[in-house]
């Protein structure tokens, strides 16, 4: 049994840095704009970008250790790359109100005085079910008692009570 270990395999790049940044740039784009505009929002309270770093550095970290020719210097500049693009992302939704509306989808009225609004629910993908369930969460027992129920850009719903 071989113990012995190549280090310059394991330290240094193993693939071109400017390739690494690309490709990492090219997939946290993709998948940014897949879930912004394409995943419904009941992911919780995380963000789509935070919950888009999240599962890509766990990806490319696990790439980097498991020794699958993979450098550790890949899998760290990697990283560094998709940490560096949410970064800038919550500094430019920070300053930029116009980035911001980029970033996360805007409430949406699901009802009204009482009223579903179906095309709304339509549009969200939200069935009465789902939409009795939260208003009931919420210790509501008809819509007769809700003046406004939003869906919040993070999948969250609040609920305005009537008087």
């Amino acid at each position: 049994m071989d113990l012995s270990v190549d280090w310059r395999d394991v330290l240094f790049f193993s693939v071109s840095p400017l390739e690494i940044i690309v490709r990492g740039t090219l997939m946290y784009w993709a998948l940014f704009l897949l879930f912004r505009f394409v995943v419904r929002r009941d992911m919780g309270s995380l963000g789509i970008a935070d919950l888009l770093v999240v599962v890509i550095i766990a990806d490319a970290a696990q790439n980097g250790m498991a020794g699958e020719s993979h450098a550790v210097a890949d899998a760290v500049l990697l990283v560094c790359t998709l940490v560096a693009w949410n970064r800038l992302f919550d500094l430019l939704a920070y300053h930029s109100p116009a980035f911001q509306r980029f970033m996360e989808p805007r409430k949406v009225m699901l009802v009204r005085n009482g009223t579903k609004l179906r095309e709304n629910m339509r549009r969200e993908s939200i069935t009465d079910d789902e939409l009795e369930a939260k208003y009931r969460q919420e210790g509501i027992e008809s819509l007769d008692q809700v003046k406004a129920l939003y869906l919040e850009a993070d999948g969250k719903v609040s609920v305005i009570k009537k008087k």
